[in-house]
């Protein structure tokens, strides 16, 4: 069974640990990594003097911001796959890996996964090799891209091959208070989610990622794990489920 790993572009921001973390990645049998890429997306926008703008989580994309996106993601892509080695860097609207809808008029250019290429996926897995999938999307009409959150776009690419997934951030897991790293919670319901949301305790960027977690599992991928991409050496931990909240319907 294949193994979806996302590695959140806050855990990749350290060269020495992406390495570190590439060669665990090319270890694993069957993996797809999905990569997002914020704060390099921040710095290139700042750099093309563009602001940053997010409702729940969501970066706010217009057209002169998806053009930097998608340089800076697929990018990324490339330099990981070249880490990992026998990888192939993508894009989501590469022979339509990932389909998606506009998410609304106020986010702009921003997307949901409504389809996946898993022909293509499952292909280049049997030839050995990891994808290695920046979170871009084709439109449906084929004429446009789309900014997808790299958690959603894991979370529906696990329901697509109904493989386990794991979330790796910059955080040890889903905490009790976020302001504590060591109030780490084991597992996470949905209902704790709704109300943890509900409340402030879930808040920003995990937002996403819990609604990823849960949707991947509703799509059918059996397992769903929020863990540390900042410690290469508790990735198989956390595909144990060892490390890190495991989230559960």
């Amino acid at each position: 069974m294949p193994t979806v790993i996302k590695y959140g572009g806050s855990a990749m921001t350290d060269p020495e640990v992406r390495r570190q973390m590439a060669q665990r990645l090319a270890a694993l049998p069957e993996t797809v990594v999905v990569h997002g890429g914020g704060p390099f997306i921040a710095q290139a926008l700042r750099d093309a003097g563009l602001k940053s703008h997010f409702v729940r989580g969501l970066r706010v994309t217009d057209a002169p911001s998806l053009a930097v996106i998608e340089r800076t993601l697929t990018r990324l892509s490339k330099v990981l796959a070249q880490e990992i080695g026998d990888a192939v860097g993508l894009q989501g609207r590469d022979a339509r890996l990932l389909v998606a809808e506009p998410l609304g008029a106020e986010l702009g250019f921003v997307g949901e996964v409504v389809e996946v290429n898993r022909a293509l996926l499952t292909g280049l897995l049997g030839l050995g090799l990891t994808p290695v999938v920046a979170c871009l999307a084709a439109t449906p009409d084929r004429r446009g891209v789309l900014n997808v959150n790299a958690d959603s776009a894991a979370g529906a690419v696990a329901g697509a091959l109904a493989a386990p997934v794991v979330f790796l951030s910059d955080v040890p897991g889903v905490l009790e208070d976020p302001a504590v790293p060591e109030s780490r919670l084991a597992t996470l319901s949905a209902r704790d989610i709704a109300a943890r949301i509900a409340d402030g305790r879930i808040a920003g960027g995990m937002i996403p990622k819990v609604e990823a977690a849960l949707g991947a599992l509703r799509a059918g991928a059996p397992v769903a794990i929020i863990a540390d991409g900042r410690v290469p050496e508790q990735l198989e931990a956390s595909l144990r489920g060892e490390v890190g909240t495991r989230v559960v319907r």
